[in-house]
């Protein structure tokens, strides 16, 4: 079966081509064990790291190279950069993106903002790990559409990344490798240091008037505090938000936990540098902030799985305004790609 996008099988197929995935501590013989340096936003948590893929600056300059790299998709147009662009916030410009055949992904490609974070990844949650999540957009048809073990024939014979390769982990590129070190370089996307930021460490002056109020507004009478919140303004669970009400061509989360209770709940994604990252929602629906408060405002529509906490909030015009002038104010006044 090549539908992979609507195959259930991410995990166990991932788990079993990462030959040796374990947590425990790992030392790579004849690598440059150089760590990479995080830069943490003051007061954030220490990201959680894996023992047996560690963050070194080696491995991280081979990820990038990676992720930039057209031949993960057989030389087709097509790498993780291209649905994933640096200057949107690692996120994509259109609402579905646009695979090697022309035909377009299931889902809008969210920012890869802090996903050293995420306890899952995707947007229903259907990848543990960094490492795992790799194969998904290598191998669904509607994205690279590519054999990993061709994807490493194409790159075997380039020099460089074999140098890179042999610096990064003591051997030459393999599957182990590939997914380690793409994994690595998303690891160092960080964002945290927005005007709000500089405001919450003491800074009365990085937000305006408009900016205040309606961070006001979104911890109190927009309520959008209890689910985006924390350092990454997000929960990083699942809720059905009340977007649609048939489900049959995207279940959400139910695809991943075969739960009728989770049918049409996708992840909470984090609001930072969410003024870059239009169209919005888990089907980029929505083209704009003021139509994607608008929607929260509402109450959204009447699914019988919606989220109790999805009401109709009565803000004011004024209200709105204020509002979206906060969310605006959460972009990161650096890029978020810091590996040179």
């Amino acid at each position: 079966m090549k539908m992979f996008r609507h195959a259930m099988i991410w995990p166990l197929l991932a788990g079993l081509l990462l030959a040796g995935c374990t947590r425990d501590p790992v030392e790579f013989p004849h690598a440059d064990g150089s760590l990479f340096e995080l830069h943490v936003p003051p007061g954030w948590p220490e990201p959680p790291l894996r023992a047996d893929n560690p963050l070194t600056v080696a491995s991280v300059k081979l990820g990038k190279a990676l992720f930039f790299d057209e031949r993960l998709s057989l030389d087709r147009g097509i790498s993780c950069a291209s649905c994933h662009h640096p200057d949107r916030a690692f996120s994509d410009t259109v609402a579905l993106s646009i695979g090697v055949h022309g035909g377009v992904g299931m889902r809008n490609s969210p920012s890869l903002a802090n996903v050293a974070y995420h306890p899952l990844l995707m947007r229903d949650g259907g990848a543990p790990t960094l490492e795992q999540q790799v194969f998904i957009p290598i191998m669904d048809e509607a994205e690279m559409d590519a054999d990993p073990q061709l994807v490493l024939e194409s790159l075997r014979d380039d020099p460089v990344l074999t140098t890179m390769s042999m610096q990064a982990y003591g051997k030459p590129l393999d599957l182990y490798v590939l997914t380690r070190a793409l994994a690595n370089y998303q690891r160092t996307l960080l964002s945290g240091t927005s005007r709000y930021d500089r405001f919450l460490q003491g800074d009365a002056t990085a937000l305006d008037d408009a900016e205040v109020r309606g961070m006001q507004v979104f911890n109190g009478a927009a309520q959008c505090s209890v689910c985006h919140a924390g350092f990454d303004l997000s929960d990083h669970d699942f809720h059905n938000v009340g977007l649609a009400l048939d489900h049959t061509a995207d279940a959400g989360r139910q695809r991943v936990t075969l739960n009728p209770a989770d049918r049409g709940k996708f992840k909470t994604p984090t609001l930072r540098n969410i003024a870059l990252t239009a169209p919005y929602m888990h089907d980029g629906s929505m083209a704009t902030l003021e139509e994607t408060i608008e929607h929260f405002n509402s109450g959204g529509l009447a699914d019988p799985n919606k989220d109790p906490l999805i009401t109709p909030l009565q803000l004011s015009p004024d209200q709105k305004q204020d509002l979206a002038s906060f969310l605006r104010s959460l972009t990161d006044e650096r890029s978020l790609d810091v590996v040179e």
